[in-house]
């Protein structure tokens, strides 16, 4: 573990700069994994700049590749830096960095979807949810691929309290695609209003801080970057298990161009669909001829303690998915088709 001590005069070394490296240790973007490089330090200064004051800070790097972002947090006086990447390629040139900044940068081989941080930093950094957020920050480049399903995952964190979030209300500062950071804050009305911003926005503040145009990034991307912050809320605003919101979240977008009654009606079994829906938008008090769209997180905070009353008075509500009573009759469908072309009907 790196120690704290006096950090304000820290810079590195001469070092190779980002585009060297790739050349010296021949790197190349994978396609597949939907790599791409920020090379200028400028842009990279700015996102740790974003993230808040980190001198004597302890910072969990997600996909530094060949360390970018990685020299500018070094360079920012961080007491501890931890970066775990997945790609073996990029781990020479983050070695490198290491060497240049003994006792400050940690790397760990492995997947930022599967890591378990809850250990990583130590327990005197944990401060309870009501205070201000710990010392702690997480920043990230990610790859376009990994960052949606990353995102929710630290969202499910978040509500549990649990992951990264074990020491507190830690804050995040990450990259996406732009479109993706605009549905993260996209408000309601907004054409961008989706899944992604009510479950990022009732656990989370969520600001799009800037945007960096993708010919930035090597090889350029077809989209500009979005770099948003995350910071936890004390209290959420919908008080409900994760899996629930995002449930009836989900069901609500479905249709995203239809009146909201339309999704949310795919919580409820076919047979009771109707009279359910009806019972929840009433109870919920939602106009059952809103789109997705124009619902606030207060008409989904609603929508879920309604239909959480359902679940407590139905256990097997909960458990429904409309997809398989879909795929089921279906399938019923087609034997009773077959059974009549045997009987030659």
């Amino acid at each position: 573990m790196a120690a704290s001590g006096n950090l304000s005069s820290f810079r590195l070394p001469p070092l190779p700069t980002i585009r060297e490296l790739i050349k010296l240790f021949r790197l190349q973007a994978a396609k597949q994994l939907s790599q791409n490089f920020l090379l200028d330090l400028r842009l990279t200064d700015k996102i740790v700049r974003k993230a808040g004051n980190l001198t004597n800070a302890y910072v969990y790097e997600v996909g530094p590749g060949p360390g970018g972002i990685t020299r500018s947090i070094l360079n920012a006086n961080v007491a501890d830096l931890l970066v775990v990447e997945k790609d073996t390629r990029f781990i020479p040139g983050l070695q490198m960095l290491s060497d240049a900044a003994p006792g400050k940068l940690r790397i760990v081989h492995g997947d930022v979807l599967t890591f378990k941080i809850e250990k990583a930093f130590p327990e005197s950094l944990k401060r309870h949810w009501e205070d201000d957020p710990p010392n702690i920050h997480i920043i990230g480049n990610l790859p376009f691929n990994v960052s949606t399903p990353l995102i929710i995952k630290w969202l499910e964190n978040v509500s549990c309290r649990d992951g990264p979030f074990t020491y507190g209300r830690t804050q995040m500062t990450l990259t996406f695609q732009k479109e993706v950071a605009e549905r993260l804050t996209a408000t309601k009305g907004s054409k961008q209003r989706s899944r992604l911003s009510i479950m990022a926005q009732y656990l989370c503040s969520v600001e799009h801080i800037f945007t960096i145009p993708g010919q930035a990034f090597v090889p350029k991307p077809e989209v500009d970057v979005g770099v948003v912050h995350f910071t936890p809320l004390i209290r959420p605003k919908i008080e409900q298990p994760f899996k629930l919101v995002e449930k009836v979240v989900q069901s609500a977008f479905q249709f995203r161009r239809k009146y909201c009654h339309h999704g949310l009606g795919m919580l409820f079994p076919a047979a009771q669909r109707l009279e359910s829906t009806g019972r929840l938008l009433q109870l919920a008090d939602v106009d059952p001829t809103l789109r997705p769209t124009q619902l606030s997180v207060l008409h989904f905070k609603n929508l879920c303690d309604i239909y959480r009353k359902m679940c407590d008075e139905d256990p097997q509500l909960f458990a429904y998915n409309f997809r398989e009573e879909l795929k089921q009759s279906r399938s019923k469908n087609q034997t009773k088709d077959s059974d009549r072309e045997s009987c030659g009907l």
